[in-house]
């Protein structure tokens, strides 16, 4: 038997899951997304977590598959575009440098990226699908390489693509395509599909709450206290307990697409029969699984109501229009998406506590989420833990005569230095700036 007829049995035994190589081209489709859609362009730029989530999973004529991205590469000239390569690096890819070589700009980024691809080829390992992302033709031989290998080519593109290029791969996505990959999730476009409304959850001093039916297709509703959670429908048992399983052991909220996904493969028959008779996923959701927190705001995100609130969901700034830098920071460093004035009462009722309490961490974080909350901030409890380990990796001592100027000081020191860590290229102006923001104005003199 040929090494080709083992890797045909062995595709049909994996149930059409792809060892992938991801390569991207960076400046290339990120130059294009500008041209067809700055918000995509951005979105691709600053959150490659939330589209790579999306690629994990997809359909073709062949039926459903999932990848595994064992290879993740993104190839950017730094030069240009080095802001963005802490993004990148915190969503997993190995962050490839390629700074211009010529007169003209161009970098070595199509180079680099050919020869990791053929020496991927050429690996023990034996990579099913390579996804190219670029929409260079110059990749064309590479494509018609890999093919050759017995290798499935998939290629995006963010701008026009010969038709030689895209006729090599057995599967091309549009440039319109990665627009809305980018920027919306899975569980969005379903509920788009099915005409339903969106629906939005705000919790309520960490306690399970539920979503009430929308009285008319046009009426947004907002969760409530639930007294008793409602009995899930039979028919809804599996997908009800993935769903719990999941969000209850996750670390943070889940996102919202991670969760649809994930209750289709409990029950497969949840989209035939639109979801059960709910219309839609968010309404299923409402139904079958009351005692989550749901946020249906792009991105979207699921969290049990018993330990997280809005104010711990990542990748916004609230209650202030954030700037570029804030919201680089906390895609990239988990830095909560408070505003400046949130931070100050945090900062202020946590001083507070230590003057008239001995410091436990527990203990002190329940007691300052529910200062804010009674400020009128929506501040979490993780949110709060979250600052005050910050604070304290910073080197501080927590006790009476911490005053809230000095919280900041050691807030902000953290900050800056979880920035760093991460690669993110900071002038003296952006260390000022996060300063004044996460230390809610404490910090001016």
């Amino acid at each position: 038997m040929t090494s080709s007829s083992l890797t045909t049995a062995d595709r049909a035994d994996a149930a059409r899951r792809f060892r992938t190589a991801l390569f991207v081209d960076f400046d290339n489709v990120y130059i294009g997304l500008q041209r067809l859609d700055p918000v995509a362009a951005e979105a691709f730029a600053t959150n490659p977590a939330h589209w790579l989530s999306e690629l994990e999973t997809g359909t073709d004529s062949e039926g459903e598959f999932s990848r595994r991205f064992l290879i993740r590469a993104c190839y950017l000239n730094p030069s240009r575009f080095s802001q963005f390569r802490p993004n990148f690096t915190r969503a997993g890819f190995q962050v490839v440098d390629c700074p211009s070589l010529t007169q003209q700009g161009k970098s070595s980024a199509d180079i680099n990226l050919v020869l990791d691809a053929v020496d991927a080829l050429a690996a023990p390992t034996q990579y099913e699908e390579f996804v190219i992302v670029s929409a260079d033709a110059d990749f064309t031989p590479l494509a018609l390489r890999c093919r050759a290998a017995d290798r499935r080519v998939t290629i995006m593109t963010a701008s026009p693509a010969a038709s030689a290029y895209r006729s090599v791969a057995d599967h091309v996505i549009t440039a319109d395509e990665l627009a809305d990959l980018v920027t919306q999730t899975a569980s969005t476009l379903a509920v788009a599909a099915a005409d339903t409304v969106e629906q939005e959850v705000a919790p309520v001093a960490d306690e399970p709450v539920t979503v009430e039916e929308p009285a008319a297709p046009t009426t947004r509703t907002r969760g409530r206290r639930a007294t008793a959670p409602a009995a899930a429908p039979p028919s809804s048992s599996a997908a009800r307990r993935a769903v719990l399983q999941r969000v209850q052991t996750a670390d943070r909220p889940v996102p919202l697409g991670t969760i649809a996904q994930l209750a289709q493969k409990a029950e497969p028959a949840l989209l035939e029969s639109r979801w059960d008779g709910a219309g839609g996923f968010l309404p299923w959701l409402a139904r079958t699984v009351p005692e989550v927190g749901v946020s249906s705001r792009p991105p979207g995100f699921v969290w049990d109501a018993n330990r997280f609130g809005e104010a711990d969901l990542p990748g916004a700034v609230t209650d202030t229009a954030s700037s570029a830098l804030q919201r680089q920071v906390v895609a990239v460093t988990d830095t909560p998406g408070l505003s400046a004035s949130n931070y100050r009462v945090l900062l202020t009722a946590l001083a507070a506590d230590l003057k008239a309490h001995p410091f436990d961490r527990a203990e002190t974080s329940r007691r300052v989420r529910d200062a804010c909350r009674k400020a009128g901030a929506q501040v979490g409890r993780s949110t709060v833990n979250f600052v005050i380990g910050g604070i304290i990796f910073a080197g501080l001592e927590l006790k009476p005569t911490t005053r809230a100027s000095d919280l900041a000081l050691a807030w902000a020191d953290n900050v800056v230095g979880l920035c760093r860590g991460a690669r993110m290229q900071l002038s003296t102006s952006d260390v000022a700036a996060i300063g004044a923001w996460v230390g809610g104005g404490l910090l001016e003199s």
